[in-house]
């Protein structure tokens, strides 16, 4: 039984060597956070849109299937193109951004991927563990859509609520 458990560590060990090899490289350590964030920001505030934070690094499996499912998932990727300015924050350990994500209050805290939602004027609205977005072992595309739909500007325009009075 040693044996057995031993060869499938082995090549669970190999496919995902492969994987991450072959993977997309969609974080890049050499970018400067802070900036990229900072021109979202600026093109949020043009766009009558919000930033989405998407924090992590090419070595996470997870956010990597979630840029997936965000990104070929017709439906995830309008809601999240009409609503947001999406940015890639990279955590490794060629670059933890540690003062980016001090700024942001910590986010890693809940693990890999981690989003936030700053507004048009880059103050941070919400952080969303990314653990809540998944059902039956991967990220939910309903959840996702909820999430993305519950944080979009629309959703935080106070004068939908007044109207609706």
């Amino acid at each position: 039984m040693k044996k057995k458990s031993l060869i499938t560590l082995i090549v669970l060990t190999f496919i995902s060597g492969v994987y991450a090899q072959n993977a997309p490289k969609i974080y890049k350590p050499s970018a400067n956070a802070k900036a990229d964030i900072e021109a979202a920001t600026r093109r949020a505030a043009k766009e009558g849109k919000h930033v989405f934070l998407q924090i992590g690094g090419n070595w996470c499996v997870w956010c990597l299937r979630f840029n997936t499912l965000v990104t070929q998932n017709d439906t995830l990727r309008r809601a999240l193109q009409s609503a947001y300015v999406p940015v890639h924050v990279n955590y490794s350990k060629e670059n933890k951004n540690e003062e980016v994500l001090a700024s942001l209050d910590y986010p890693q805290r809940f693990g890999f991927p981690v989003f936030v939602i700053l507004d048009a004027k880059g103050r941070r609205l919400h952080t969303q563990n990314s653990a809540y977005l998944e059902e039956a072992g991967a990220h939910s595309p309903k959840k996702v859509l909820e999430f993305l739909n519950h944080w979009s500007p629309a959703a935080l325009n106070a004068a939908a609520y007044k109207k609706a009075n």
